[in-house]
């Protein structure tokens, strides 16, 4: 969820905020209430409950040294832009095993942010990344596809070059993205993957067997077309497409239900190190002349930096704030 500074909020209030936060990620982390928790039996230990804290481009103009790159992404031709999903001071984004955990940390942490900031949006998703076997695998999206294999690997130097700036911090886009299930589920099994450019199975991709073989974007069918096409999103979101760029992308799938009326999507979050240098390129490419773009629509869009980690005797942005 995201949060809006009062007026009132100076430097010195918003670091109040952050000790306070910063309490509240330790204690609910570790499976303890909060002080002042109006519900302690709610916080439960072992439920991998990890929280990150974000800074939208307003919090710099209180406290200077702006990460290069952090303003509002510019409108593409395919969105559909929402006031109520896009944009934010702050972000708080909280997961766990455990659903009831998660609502009852946001509650703490709204709780604590009441004198300093008001909640502006608030979305929740859902993501299974571990297989039938107990193992963890890529996770799916609404449309049925396998989503992420491209990703650097996690403890990697590519995925520290990515990820990470020099300072230990990166950045994160959010984008809310509407599926259209309905007229998705009108295509053919192959018309789907050729707007992809991977199997549906396994997330192969289409000239490859398995989920992590490379993409031959080079090999042609018998008819002498591309393989994996033009317009596929893998091609065109591959690094060797994009002059090498690359970004950690995670998603969520959600559902919102009005009455009888259901909208599908996807939570997309992408991490990089530099927005402007890795993902805008990336971005207007797609949107210039993705296949999937025919069935997705971006309502939300919103860019945050993420500080480094914090010692136990620390707390989120103590160098920036502090």
């Amino acid at each position: 969820m995201a949060f809006k500074l009062l007026p009132s909020t100076d430097k010195a209030a918003l670091a109040r905020l952050m000790r306070s936060w910063s309490a509240d990620v330790v204690a609910l982390g570790n499976g303890r209430p909060v002080p002042g928790d109006t519900a302690p039996e709610l916080a439960s230990a072992n439920v991998a409950l990890t929280t990150t804290v974000g800074f939208g481009p307003r919090v710099f103009e209180l406290a200077g040294n702006k990460p290069a790159g952090l303003d509002d992404l510019p409108v593409m031709r395919h969105d559909r832009l929402r006031d109520e999903w896009s944009g934010g001071d702050l972000l708080i984004l909280v997961g766990a095993d455990d659903e009831l955990s998660v609502v009852h940390a946001v509650r703490r942490f709204v709780a604590d942010a009441k004198p300093f900031a008001v909640p502006v949006w608030r979305q929740t998703g859902f993501w299974n990344s571990t297989g039938p076997d107990g193992k963890p695998v890529t996770g799916r999206n609404l449309f049925g596809q396998v989503d992420g294999t491209g990703n650097p690997a996690v403890g990697t130097p590519e995925f520290d070059a990515t990820v990470w700036a020099a300072d230990g911090s990166t950045t994160v886009v959010v984008r809310r993205i509407k599926l259209n299930l309905d007229t998705w589920d009108e295509l053919t099994r192959s018309e789907q993957e050729r707007a992809v450019g991977r199997k549906l199975s396994t997330g192969a991709p289409l000239t490859g067997t398995a989920e992590h073989d490379e993409l031959n974007l080079a090999a042609r069918d018998a008819d002498g077309r591309p393989a994996i096409a033009a317009n596929a999103h893998a091609r065109l979101s591959h690094h060797s497409e994009n002059d090498g760029r690359r970004i950690f992308r995670k998603g969520l799938n959600y559902v919102h239900d009005t009455g009888t009326n259901r909208e599908s999507g996807l939570i997309f979050l992408s991490y990089q190190a530099d927005i402007a240098g890795q993902f805008l390129p990336l971005l207007a490419r797609l949107d210039a002349a993705d296949a999937l773009n025919e069935w997705t629509t971006t309502i939300g869009s919103a860019v945050f930096a993420i500080p480094p980690g914090f010692h136990p005797t620390g707390w989120i942005g103590e160098k920036l704030l502090g």
